[in-house]
């Protein structure tokens, strides 16, 4: 172990995971066992046998823990002092394709919006102003307004959002997730169209928008070989809390898995209430 990686490791297993081939590899280990270390040290292993950095994507749950594992990278290239583990180019410029599935989604859209009939200066609604949106067209088609009370903002929302991420029916989600909404489908139905309209004709995308355009982008024939030629390596941490969307663009990126390493606990998913499933 010339590269004086081992003093970062607990055990064999890890140090098989930072040594893996190009091949797809999953890594299931339980909290506290250095996960994010050995996704960390993976990362410096590529670096040192020559990998790119800006051909590596590195999708993270927050932005925090893509700037956390890009220092802790830093730091093993560094202990080995030798130029050609690229540490300068590291140093200079990080890893550009590092961060949320939303921020990567952002940058890429932004490039290739053309493709999709997007305008590239489209403006990004937070949760809040969607939901205000949303509320704005209940009163607007008179649904606020009737016999029954009719979902919340905040509930339209959420059905609206787990229906994209998972990428099944509308009849569907509410049956598995809003029963209690079931009845109002077809108005649901009608809100949602009205919502979607006018995000494309105020350039607005919400955050579910981000992924639902990229996984499009993905299944755009020239924009997919383009994006998919841009990465050597994908890495994805707390894979467990990935949703349907996400999982799918990840198998877009990669379509024979070349260069895919993803980290989870199986047991700590803990985002189902947001379409994240463990499977």
């Amino acid at each position: 172990l010339a590269h004086g990686f081992l003093p970062a490791f607990r055990d064999e297993a890890q140090l098989a995971a930072v040594e893996h081939g190009s091949g797809p590899l999953l890594i299931i280990a339980g909290a506290g066992s250095g996960k994010t270390q050995t996704l960390a040290c993976r990362v410096a292993e590529l670096i040192r046998r020559g990998a790119d950095p800006q051909r590596i994507l590195l999708l993270t749950f927050t932005r925090r823990a893509a700037q956390e594992m890009v220092k802790r990278a830093l730091r093993l290239l560094h202990q080995q002092a030798r130029p050609e583990t690229k540490a300068d180019t590291l140093k200079i410029n990080g890893l550009p394709w590092s961060g949320t599935f939303h921020a990567v989604a952002n940058k890429l859209l932004r490039m290739h919006a053309p493709a999709l009939g997007l305008d590239p200066s489209f403006t990004i609604l937070d949760r809040e102003d969607a939901a205000s949106q949303i509320d704005l067209l209940r009163t607007d088609l008179g649904l606020s307004r009737i016999d029954r009370r009719f979902p919340r903002k905040g509930t339209c929302l959420a059905i609206y959002s787990r229906t994209v991420n998972t990428q099944t029916s509308l009849k569907d989600n509410l049956e598995q997730a809003f029963p209690w909404c079931a009845e109002w489908e077809q108005p649901l139905r009608q809100l949602f169209a009205s919502y979607v309209r006018s995000k494309f004709e105020r350039r607005l995308l919400d955050y579910d928008d981000l992924l639902l355009y990229w996984f499009h982008l993905m299944n755009h024939a020239g924009s997919a070989q383009t994006i998919e030629a841009l990465f050597d390596h994908v890495l994805v941490d707390e894979y467990q809390d990935t949703n349907n969307l996400q999982a799918a663009v990840v198998r877009k990126l990669s379509p024979q898995g070349r260069g895919v390493t993803v980290v989870g606990d199986d047991a700590q998913s803990i985002y189902a209430f947001r379409a994240a499933s463990v499977r």
